[in-house]
């Protein structure tokens, strides 16, 4: 059996109170005293634009241990706020998708969750970075961020994760726009293109296996632009995605790299970890090499031994 860790210090909770995990937060609660925490700093926030905030008080405060409830967009924008500190984050995946749980093989149950934030071990972890902001899972423009703002709508709420799969539909004869796309310094794509992501964990959105080669903890960010126009087009492409390596579309061109700029002949939407932000015309994304603590699952079997630090 795990032994407790002493004197973990002041842990702090940055919880989206509309998301729900197990128990709820007052389960939260009680878990937290089983666990011995004394100095406990508690906040609630109605939405996750909120969150930076509070973590950033909690910073202040000293926290040592930061545990964000929450889906994906609040942990990219509580991810953000703690990049570059010396803080190490606990994710309680209480959201829709919980990509970036889902990728680090933290699960969608309390106790573990919380066992795993106390007892796990600690991973440096990169990050990615758009237009000044960091991601944790991946970034995206065009047909990717369209789908995610319509299903930001209100969709994720009554639909779960199938609110994804509704509203790329709805977006599949989607016009394509001219991108010049260049990969620390060199040009690598120009012409027209319907969807361009960066990638710092293999699966994304929609529970889709990207970036086959993805690691988080490599220095880099996977790079992936696509063509697919219509529904034909988008359907091979994503078949081929789901049994086969991304690259192998004809459809999909990719790379990796760590800068990278895209120039947009079109205003397009963009999204960061599943939450729409806005549109630009231009991008500019950074790998963020070890910027952020995480605490993992410690690795099981004969592979713990190669298991990245």
């Amino acid at each position: 059996m795990l032994r407790k860790r002493p004197q973990v210090g002041t842990v702090a909770v940055v919880a989206h109170r509309r998301k729900s995990l197990g128990g709820g937060l007052d389960e939260l609660r009680r878990l937290l005293a089983d666990e011995g925490v004394e100095e406990l700093l508690w906040y609630e926030v109605p939405k996750s634009k909120k969150a930076p905030k509070k973590v950033r008080k909690a910073l202040k405060e000293g926290a040592r241990l930061l545990l964000v409830w929450g889906g994906d967009g609040m942990v990219q924008r509580c991810v953000d706020a703690a990049a570059g500190s010396k803080v190490t984050v606990g994710i309680i995946p209480a959201g829709t998708a919980n990509m970036f749980a889902g990728n680090l093989g933290i699960p969608e149950d309390l106790p573990e969750a919380v066992r795993i934030a106390f007892h796990g071990r600690d991973r440096k972890l990169d990050l990615g970075k758009v237009n000044g902001e960091h991601f944790a899972v991946m970034a995206g423009v065009g047909f990717d961020a369209e789908m995610i703002k319509d299903a930001d709508r209100g969709l994720k709420d009554r639909m779960g994760r199938a609110a994804y799969f509704w509203t790329g539909l709805r977006h599949v004869r989607g016009e394509l726009v001219p991108m010049k796309i260049k990969v620390d310094g060199t040009k690598w794509f120009e012409g027209e293109a319907s969807c361009v992501l960066f990638g710092n964990v293999g699966t994304i959105t929609g529970g889709i296996e990207a970036f086959d080669d993805a690691r988080p903890d490599d220095g880099w960010l996977e790079v992936g632009v696509t063509t697919a126009k219509g529904p034909i087009q988008w359907a091979r492409t994503l078949g081929r995605m789901s049994v086969s390596r991304s690259d192998s579309s004809p459809f999909v061109r990719m790379t990796r790299a760590r800068k990278i700029t895209v120039k947009l002949g079109a205003p397009m939407a963009y999204e960061l970890d599943g939450g729409a932000k806005g549109t630009v015309t231009e991008l500019r994304a950074e790998v963020v090499p070890g910027g952020l603590t995480l605490r993992v699952p410690e690795p099981d079997g004969p592979e713990a031994q190669d298991a990245p630090g």
